[in-house]
């Protein structure tokens, strides 16, 4: 599957590294093909910038040594979303085909759509039967 990973799971990812969101972005990178959108990039070195700034190198390397897919932000709607600065990710991964977005948000999380599916890391690991045997390594 292709899972695009939304800026505040990589933030919690990185800055809590035995959080379920780091669990969860190390069973995607092991077991399916992660997506990044240019805007979510762009938004998660924004965020570190400005509430964690002591994490930018790290990150820097987090995004050098990952393996994903980048795709651009799509700027047409396909569906809209309550929050604008979402609005080209979520194009994105529409047009890019994406199987999952990976996400806490709750603009994302009311939209109810089949493809792409939106689901929290606690939904996704559920889903693929992580939860219930203990950390992913």
């Amino acid at each position: 599957m292709r899972i695009l990973i939304d800026t505040n799971i990589l933030f919690s990812a990185l800055v809590f590294p035995h959080s379920k969101p780091a669990q969860a972005l190390l069973y995607v990178a092991d077991n399916h093909e992660i997506v990044l959108c240019d805007r979510n990039i762009m938004e998660f070195r924004n965020i570190l910038k400005r509430k964690a700034p002591k994490f930018l190198p790290d990150a820097e390397v987090l995004l050098a040594e990952m393996s994903y897919e980048l795709i651009p932000a799509v700027d047409h709607a396909e569906k809209l979303i309550r929050d604008a600065k979402d609005q080209p990710i979520l194009n994105a991964a529409i047009v890019y085909d994406v199987d999952i977005i990976l996400t806490g948000d709750k603009d994302f999380l009311s939209l109810e759509m089949e493809h792409p599916k939106c689901m929290t890391v606690t939904q996704f690991l559920k889903n693929v039967g992580v939860e219930e045997s203990g950390f992913y390594t």
